[in-house]
């Protein structure tokens, strides 16, 4: 355990982080698996409104420093084949 006040106070702060960014990373898996799920049932309409806000989502986590460029990139990527390639 640190002694150095400057220390304890880092720890703290990388804990109230790291629980933000997994809440975070949790609700991006939630909303993507939404738009998966509207993918399988083959709800055109409900895959692009679900698509829609998964992908402000991931953005929003990409600004934040949550997910890299790339991640990010290839979340809303692999999203948008799925929901296009229904008929």
């Amino acid at each position: 355990m640190a002694n150095i006040k400057s220390a304890k106070k880092r720890i703290l702060v990388a804990k109230t982080r790291n629980e933000r960014n997994k809440s975070i990373r949790s609700e991006v898996k939630t909303y993507m698996k939404r738009v998966y799920a509207a993918v399988e049932a083959k709800d055109k309409s409900a895959a692009e409104t679900a698509f829609r806000m998964a992908q402000k989502k991931v953005a929003m986590a990409h600004s934040k420093g949550i997910y890299k460029s790339n991640n990010a990139s290839r979340k809303i990527s692999h999203m948008a084949k799925a929901v296009s390639s229904m008929e």
